[in-house]
């Protein structure tokens, strides 16, 4: 594929953002004097703009036909909004800042998710040779971030940020514009697709599996620094997650063929479980820590692959960014605002081992979901 490494750059650069903001963004702001609900909220802002944010960008990219277009402005903006930081540390500000930061950081994938996929068009199984850059990109910010911050300031963590969304920005002007293939669903309303219960089965699943990694993504990190781990095993335990994830990108090609869909999402719902009760009450012993870790490949490299193929299925054509935009806004932007916030509220009321208790539930409950309403000829 002659685009490989301009849509490989993008991702590198835009999970290298990820790497640095989920694990550490939780640190600098504790290290603010911020209750754990003020940090949960402010967290969350991430996952609310991603909401009703893709669903505006996608159907604007889906009516102008201009998806790249509409990555590169909000690539720009997310840059710019972002530079905010550098000027106060009050709570109304890091909100109004994180805010409009997310609102246009939150446009990005799910358009650039599609382009990828209108680029391989049957060939969907080599999805992950090029999303598994952004696996090292996480991996190299998190592991490097992860070490520096054990002998640099905290707030060096803003200019690492900063630099890196700044490669965002670069590598949006090189994404190549995709043509959008015709497909027979075209003239129907994107709701009919939207409201048939295989597929809201399918996205309520999402929701409950971003939901239930709100307390890992908002306090993993604190949470194992508290319980004497340094900031450098912290930064290797979140890569040994994502290093497991890539084996996965790259063995999903033969998965797939051999593995419907449906059991992938099954199987990923089911280890969620054991890995949240896993990391609750087993934290002060590394080797269950490290266990846990390692199901991040199903939790979430098998999950994000399979649910990125699944909504590729449902949704053709002229659907496609609204498709993607929908299910990143309900499970991630809708899911993961429930996650950071109840995670928010329950990690001081209830304490950790059950806030990540209440996760496994969550993901417990989509297993149930979409066992029951996702059925086989469907998927």
């Amino acid at each position: 594929m002659h685009h490989y490494w301009r849509l490989s750059g993008f991702y590198f650069f835009y999970f290298a953002f990820v790497g640095a903001l989920s694990p550490y963004w939780g640190l600098y702001l504790k290290s603010l004097d911020f209750t754990a609900f003020q940090i949960g909220v402010l967290m969350s802002l991430l996952q609310v703009m991603r909401i009703f944010a893709p669903n505006l960008w996608g159907w604007m990219a889906d009516h102008m036909g201009r998806r790249v277009l509409i990555v590169q402005i909000a690539a720009a903006a997310s840059f710019l909004s972002y530079i905010g930081v550098f000027f106060g540390t009050g709570f109304a500000w890091l909100f109004a800042v994180m805010a409009a930061m997310s609102f246009f950081w939150s446009a990005s994938l799910p358009l650039v998710e599609a382009t990828t996929l209108s680029h391989l068009g049957e060939h969907t199984g080599k999805y992950g040779r090029i999303r598994l850059w952004g696996s090292v990109g996480f991996i190299l910010a998190v592991v490097g971030l992860g070490y520096g911050l054990d002998y640099l300031p905290v707030r060096f963590l803003l200019w690492a940020i900063l630099g890196l969304m700044l490669g965002i920005v670069l590598f949006s002007r090189f994404i190549p514009e995709a043509q959008v293939a015709a497909h027979d669903t075209d003239k129907i309303p994107v709701w009919h697709i939207l409201r048939r219960p295989e597929v809201l089965a399918f996205i309520g699943g999402g929701f409950l599996m971003a939901a239930a990694h709100g307390p890992y993504y908002t306090f993993y990190s604190i949470y194992l620094v508290d319980h004497g781990y340094s900031k450098g095993v912290v930064g290797w335990l979140w890569a040994v997650g994502v290093i497991c994830e890539i084996g996965v990108f790259l063995w999903m090609p033969r998965l797939f063929k051999a593995v419907e869909l449906r059991t992938v999402l099954l199987a990923s719902f089911a280890l969620a479980t054991v890995r949240f009760l896993a990391i609750g009450w087993g934290v002060q012993w590394f080797a269950v820590v490290l266990v846990a870790q390692v199901l991040h490949a199903a939790t979430f490299g098998a999950y994000h692959a399979a649910a990125v193929a699944m909504v590729h299925r449902f949704f053709r054509g002229r659907h496609q960014s609204k498709g993607q935009a929908l299910y990143n806004s309900v499970s991630f932007g809708a899911g993961g605002t429930l996650g950071g916030l109840y995670s928010g509220y329950t990690w001081d009321v209830l304490g950790p081992a059950w806030t990540f208790t209440l996760a496994a539930a969550c993901a417990f409950a989509a297993l149930l979901l979409v066992g029951a309403k996702l059925r086989l000829e469907q998927a």
